[in-house]
């Protein structure tokens, strides 16, 4: 028997250890919004990892639950580090549990934020703790972050974030697998948020329609610009998500507003349509056109560094019998942000489906496979020394 499968046949000997724990940490409902559940799920895996002999360092958010840092106690020395990445927030409200309790049915738990991610986190303490329990030896010392604000973008983690990617030699993260097929995610497309904002001027729409400027239709003219802006076969998309304006309906518009969704598969498109949205102008005299915003999140591209932990991912899968596959995510991580300083591989969490919707699941037999598959990762070195030097 090889060790992969030798890990897998320990991980399936008490499979309901890691269910029961899953269970638990779905059971601590984490909102993005609500800091104090965040401290919460926090202390908790915080406690998991000082069982498993991790230092662990919580940092408070400002408006957020903050992240919580950990590493071994103990290290080699002169040992490179890796970096794995997971979220503790869900999208689901407090009390969400009420109309959708965690259910395990047909080999499947079903549960507020079980797929995204906290599977994943399950993944990781019992990776980290097979990892004792067999002695195994690992190459790269881990180097751990859990946020509680990726869902709302990661804005005051992403700065340690970076920090540790630029330190380690790879990264590792802990979304979950796109779809039933379970497939790691090598790319990921870029994310964008711009506010487009048209100022007119306000007249009373009976009386002195002629001495008002209106806001909202200018911004109809802005619109239909940003929608022609969409180039599907090179997956650029431009989502008027909302729009607002006006003061009342016998009011000429002074303010109209358009807040817009970019998605791009790579960075030079990013800056293209960035360059776009900047550019526009109004079609209406006497109009202000104030235009904010930009790519918050750059893409996770199919870097050579990128594509070679990917192979290595693949081959490690091979010797437990894993067929896997690669795609590409329309949504941002975190891998995003790592994929700018060092190789990545994302979507490792374990397999299933409904992420942000009601049917959220995962499918159960694949829990204790994941795990193996990260273990696997997290104890090998890497085939050569071209990863960290790759673009």
């Amino acid at each position: 028997m090889n060790l992969a499968n030798h890990i897998v046949k320990h991980l399936n000997a008490n499979p309901e250890t890691m269910t029961d724990f899953l269970k638990t940490l779905v059971l601590h409902e984490s909102p993005s919004k609500d800091q104090e559940s965040q401290t919460r799920i926090l202390g908790v895996m915080s406690a998991e990892l000082n069982k498993l002999g991790y230092f662990t360092q919580y940092v408070s958010g400002k408006e957020t639950g903050g992240y919580l840092y950990a590493r071994p106690l103990v290290r080699q020395k002169n040992t490179p580090f890796q970096l794995v990445i997971g979220h503790c927030d869900t999208v689901w409200d407090l009390h969400t549990l009420r109309k959708m309790p965690v259910t395990m049915k047909d080999g499947t738990m079903t549960g507020p934020g079980v797929y995204d991610m906290k599977a994943g986190l399950t993944q990781l303490i019992f990776a980290l703790k097979t990892i004792n329990e067999l002695s195994l030896p690992v190459a790269l010392t881990p180097l751990i972050l859990i946020n509680s604000d990726e869902e709302i973008g990661s804005r005051e983690s992403t700065r340690m974030i970076q920090r540790l990617a630029k330190i380690s030699d790879r990264a590792f993260v802990l979304e979950p697998p796109l779809g039933l097929e379970g497939k790691l995610k090598t790319a990921r497309k870029g994310l964008g948020r711009f506010t487009i904002t048209a100022i007119g001027k306000a007249a009373h729409a009976g009386l002195d329609p002629g001495k008002g400027v209106n806001a909202i239709v200018e911004l109809s003219h802005q619109i239909q610009q940003l929608y022609a802006m969409n180039d599907f076969e090179k997956g650029i998309t431009v989502n008027i998500g909302m729009i607002q304006g006006g003061i009342s309906p016998n009011v000429v518009a002074p303010e109209s507003k358009a807040i817009v969704d970019v998605r791009v598969l790579n960075q030079k498109d990013g800056e293209s349509i960035t360059k776009k949205i900047y550019g526009l102008k109004p079609s209406i005299p006497n109009i202000e056109l104030k235009i904010e915003g930009g790519i918050g999140r750059p893409p996770m591209e199919r870097t050579p560094r990128n594509q070679k932990l990917w192979q290595f991912a693949k081959a490690k899968g091979s010797l437990m019998g894993l067929d896997l596959d690669q795609g590409i995510a329309g949504g941002g991580s975190d891998g995003n942000t790592t994929s700018q300083f060092t190789a990545t591989l994302d979507g490792l969490g374990t397999t299933g489906d409904g992420a942000h919707a009601a049917y959220e699941h995962i499918i159960l037999e694949k829990l204790p496979e994941r795990t193996a598959l990260l273990i696997q990762l997290l104890i090998s070195d890497t085939v050569d020394n071209e990863l960290k030097k790759g673009k």
